[in-house]
């Protein structure tokens, strides 16, 4: 079938694609939706524009449209490129929503109006397993965002290995943190994989830290051979 990912670069956008790929479907495009604000209901912001980047490291197509990011306004935006990407062949939509029926229930209801099926295949997955297979498909996770109680500067830009995931594990039994951050508690971004064809070198970045909450900007990056 032929698919198009909804694609931010970070952990469950690649997860998804990786379903996809593994499941034989023919990944035409990947679609990023760049939000103007930083306040999106809808769509991932740290770190956006390094989607072109890593389409190139994964050698597929990648379509970026931008959105003013305005709660249910964003919904029309990413309505027009599902139009778009069904007059260029796609049947089927793939998601890395995990457990948020907020975004799923309006990606489904925009993609019927259109005639597109849509896959999540991660939807209400255990959150430890899940994290769990992302570190043993030798995927290279760094969080670029944290925005929850428990979450301090430290992790901005640090990789999720098992030491990390461990650590997050006794944070959840404190602060009752989601192990997938599917609460928003920290976004990621995935900087390596099997399915890359290169691996992204991050050469300048900063850490953005106001008190509880903050970004891992990165300034910089380079496609390197693996």
């Amino acid at each position: 079938m032929n698919v198009a990912v909804l694609f931010s670069g970070g952990k469950d956008s690649v997860m998804a694609l990786h379903s996809a790929l593994e499941k034989g479907e023919d990944v035409l495009y990947l679609l990023s939706m760049k939000s103007i604000n930083d306040e999106s209901y809808m769509f991932h912001v740290p770190n956006i524009d390094l989607t072109n980047l890593l389409a190139e490291a994964l050698d597929i197509p990648l379509i970026v449209a931008e959105t003013n990011g305005i709660k249910e306004e964003e919904l029309q935006d990413l309505k027009e490129q599902f139009k778009n990407l069904k007059d260029y062949g796609v049947e089927c939509i793939y998601t890395g929503a995990l457990y948020s029926v907020y975004q799923k229930s309006r990606i489904e209801k925009l993609a019927d109006e259109i005639g597109l099926k849509v896959v999540s295949p991660y939807w209400h997955v255990d959150e430890l397993e899940y994290m769990e297979k992302i570190i043993s498909l030798g995927f290279e996770v760094i969080i670029s965002g944290v925005f929850a109680y428990g979450l301090d500067e430290s992790w901005l830009g640090r990789k999720i290995d098992k030491k990390a995931l461990s650590e997050l594990i006794e944070i959840n039994k404190k602060c009752a943190v989601n192990l997938a951050f599917e609460g928003g508690e920290a976004e990621t971004l995935v900087v390596d994989g099997p399915i890359f064809k290169k691996r992204i070198c991050i050469k300048e970045a900063k850490k953005d830290w106001h008190f509880d909450n903050g970004v891992y900007i990165i300034e910089k990056a380079v496609l390197e051979e693996k």
